[in-house]
């Protein structure tokens, strides 16, 4: 792909078109880069926040449609090793159908599982406007921070990349840990007797 100086050359000479045709690829690093060109007068930041808001849930909406139309083009045999049969697509569907919303909240904020997430959502065949009513949520205060990041501290863009990986990663492991521990501890709930 690109890299970061390469991408700033792109987005200083091609406007808003370009960075919303990039936002969708690579929303996070995308939106730091165009907000510090806002900083330094390039863009205007309203209209940059709705391009970034837009490419965002393309970008969402892709991987959605992923999901519910790919499927389809796994084999069988494929979708059996990948843990997609019928039972686990029956829970997923209820899963998404009770806790979707939550779900997918929770996807867009640690980024590191968003992917997958908004892949599941499209396996189990989440109605369209929820899914972006629930992504819309998530991503204005998302893409406003990343913006605010990028304002005040878009030069140091290199550091700022990989704070935004490692902090994904970081909290996708605690959301993992917590997870567990509620797991465990449900399981110990309905293991003891009750008086």
């Amino acid at each position: 792909m690109f890299g970061l100086d390469q991408i700033i050359s792109l987005l200083a000479a091609h406007g808003l078109v370009l960075v919303g045709a990039l936002s969708i690829l690579e929303g996070p690093i995308v939106t730091v880069l165009a907000s510090w060109l806002a900083s330094n007068g390039l863009f205007d930041l309203l209209p940059l926040f709705f391009v970034l808001l837009a490419g965002d849930l393309i970008g969402d909406l892709g991987f959605y449609y992923l999901g519910r139309r790919g499927l389809g083009i796994i084999p069988a045999k494929w979708r059996h090793r990948l843990g997609l049969d019928g039972k686990r697509l029956r829970k997923m569907l209820r899963h998404f159908r009770a806790k979707g919303g939550r779900t997918l909240l929770v996807g867009k904020i640690t980024h590191s599982a968003g992917a997958a997430i908004l892949v599941a959502a499209g396996i189990s065949r989440m109605p369209v406007l929820p899914f972006l009513l629930y992504n819309l949520l998530a991503s204005i205060p998302k893409t406003l921070a990343l913006m605010a990041l990028g304002y005040f501290m878009g030069s140091a863009y290199t550091r700022i990349d990989g704070w935004i990986s490692k902090g994904s990663i970081i909290l996708l492991g605690v959301l993992i840990l917590a997870g567990i521990g509620w797991y465990i501890h449900h399981k110990r709930q309905s293991s003891c007797p009750q008086d």
